[in-house]
């Protein structure tokens, strides 16, 4: 079944109407897990998405659904008006405004800071840890065996990550957006919001300043001193860098799954050299290292 008819079924059983009256505008890019299009209903936009093919194998929907019910009072989501825990398909209100990737993210330091601020220092507290080091491992076991081209620089980097484990474990956790790079923020007017609360949960918060640079390291940089209001310290440093270092990973899992599983073919994308790109990025973020 194609997007287009998925669309027109669920959305006219959501809101009572005729598939007339359901009309697909655009796709939003971004991310490397998701379809989600920008619809038409009877008058009023929406988002809708469709979960790339195994895209259960990261997120689970039903933690999911409890995250977007957390983070309401935060009002920095979207409103979400219908999910779908089995097939993942989400169906929320649309919002105007620019995904802060189509800008130059240097000029919303400020407002991002904000933005990751009323998160982390909200005091809502998620019964889900992230756990990012037994979430490597679960990826990890999905690409097992695949490619052993990658295999020794993947584990020379990971057993250096796993040297600062202690230093990492020691910071407090707080809630965190979990996926904070600049393609699921959108500007608006007189505010920044933030969207795609798939990978939410307890964490240090550093973790979301780090993934402010997933396309570009500099903005999470240039984000970290307007965050903690001064020049990071060594230990500041590398907790950022060490973050990223571990996201780099955890990415190159997905992308090597994704290769893995076909939809390099499927979506024109190579994601072996998605996934050998993470490498190479983490490979310079150790050698950043103070």
């Amino acid at each position: 079944m194609n997007h287009e008819t998925i669309i027109k079924e669920v959305c006219a059983k959501v809101f009572k109407i005729s598939e007339s009256k359901i009309h697909l505008n655009k796709r939003l890019m971004g991310g490397m897990s998701n379809y989600t299009y920008v619809i038409d209903v009877d008058g009023t936009l929406h988002t809708f998405r469709i979960p790339g093919k195994n895209a259960e194998q990261f997120v689970d929907r039903d933690i999911e659904a409890y995250h977007l019910k957390l983070i309401e009072p935060l009002k920095l989501n979207n409103e979400t008006i219908y999910t779908d825990i089995e097939n993942g398909y989400k169906i929320a209100k649309y919002i105007e405004g620019k995904p802060l990737h189509e800008l130059d993210p240097l000029n919303y330091l400020d407002a991002a800071s904000k933005v990751l601020k009323t998160i982390h220092q909200s005091r809502i507290e998620s019964k889900y840890d992230y756990a990012p080091f037994d979430r490597l491992e679960k990826y990890e076991k999905l690409v097992k065996g695949y490619d052993h081209q990658h295999t020794t620089r993947y584990y020379s980097y990971k057993n250096t990550l796993m040297s600062y484990k202690d230093f990492l474990d020691q910071f407090d956790k707080t809630l965190t957006h979990g996926d904070a790079q600049i393609s699921n923020f959108v500007v608006q007017e007189d505010a920044l919001r933030l969207m795609d609360w798939e990978f939410t949960g307890m964490n240090d918060p550093y973790y979301d300043i780090a993934c402010f640079g997933n396309n570009n390291f500099d903005h999470a940089l240039a984000l970290l001193p307007v965050y903690l209001g001064h020049e990071p310290t060594d230990d500041e440093h590398n907790r950022l860098h060490l973050w990223r270092v571990f996201q780099c990973l955890q990415w190159h899992n997905v992308a090597l799954y994704k290769a893995f599983i076909g939809l390099s073919k499927d979506l024109s994308v190579d994601f072996k050299k998605v996934a050998a790109m993470y490498l190479d990025k983490a490979e310079a973020l150790i050698a950043n290292l103070k």
